[in-house]
């Protein structure tokens, strides 16, 4: 995945410290403005259980010491820390085997042709990602071509009703 250097910065310093928490650093993003710049960091459990809010405001207190050790910025900032929703970002090649099957949205770094995509993972491996696209149409694109991808929930408001 392609990220800005200083996004691969914090990344890596937020990782050197994440095992010893048990916690995986899902995505960080800089966004905002160069005056109000905010630094998103999205974490979670390793495995599949799912992070809750009381454990996100319980690891704020290092993953902001690890950010302000990186010194991202000269002025001040604004640092979130959350879970990473429903709409998950996969950002290594682990995330996206794991969600083979899920449907994603991909976007690349391409400058001409398609650069937005539609689909289902068929396959990941460390090179990159095969979606399965409308139809019986495949687009295999490599991690250094990506530049964003997201699951898509499936939400299903069918559900029995309580009390029935």
């Amino acid at each position: 995945m392609v990220k800005s250097p200083l996004e691969a910065r914090i990344i890596e310093a937020l990782e050197a410290r994440a095992a010893e928490h048990g916690i995986d650093v899902v995505d960080v993003e800089v966004v905002g403005a160069t005056k109000a710049p905010c630094v998103r960091v999205r974490i979670d459990h390793p495995d599949e259980g799912g992070i809750t809010l009381d454990e996100v405001s319980a690891e704020s207190g290092w993953v902001s010491e690890v950010v302000e050790g990186v010194d991202p910025f000269t002025g001040s900032y604004t640092l979130e820390v959350s879970s990473p929703g429903m709409a998950r970002p996969l950002r290594r090649a682990v995330d996206f085997a794991r969600h083979v099957g899920e449907a994603v949205e991909l976007t690349t770094t391409a400058t001409e042709g398609r650069r937005r995509y539609k689909g289902v993972i068929e396959a990941a491996d460390d090179a990159g990602v095969t979606l399965a696209l409308d139809g019986s149409e495949t687009a295999t694109i490599p991690f250094d071509e990506v530049k964003k991808c997201t699951l898509k929930p499936v939400y299903d408001f069918k559900g029995v009703k309580e009390g029935n």
